[in-house]
């Protein structure tokens, strides 16, 4: 059964930082693209950074420069290190492999940027 299982959310303050981990099935790990996307209150899921199977990042504009996709395939795990982290990030994060067969999400970690 394929999985990916997110973990990493919380509570920090505007200004924090914090690292986002999915665990995913070693089936769809290593010859797939890795995402991570995000879905606030009332607002659509939106893209916010994947990483290809040659660890090549590619990021949405809101978050360059303050967040960092990265892969570690020995562990089958893809981290999102977020910092200098706003209260217009929170959301809920949520992981995404795209296969051949379509794509598998995770129930996704929540993360609340506030004072």
């Amino acid at each position: 059964q394929v999985q990916l299982v997110e973990s990493g959310g919380g509570l920090v303050q505007p200004g924090g930082s914090l690292t986002l981990s999915c665990v995913a099935s070693r089936s769809i790990f290593m010859a797939n693209t890795l995402a991570w996307y995000r879905q606030a209150p009332g607002n659509q899921r939106e893209w916010v950074a994947s990483i290809s199977s040659s660890s090549a990042p590619r990021y949405a504009e809101f978050v360059k420069g303050r967040f960092t996709i990265s892969r570690d395939n020995a562990k089958n795990t893809v981290y999102l290190q977020m910092n200098s982290l706003k209260v217009e990030d929170t959301a809920r994060y949520y992981c995404n492999c795209a296969t051949l067969s379509g794509p598998y999400w995770g129930q996704g970690t929540q993360v609340t940027v506030s004072s």
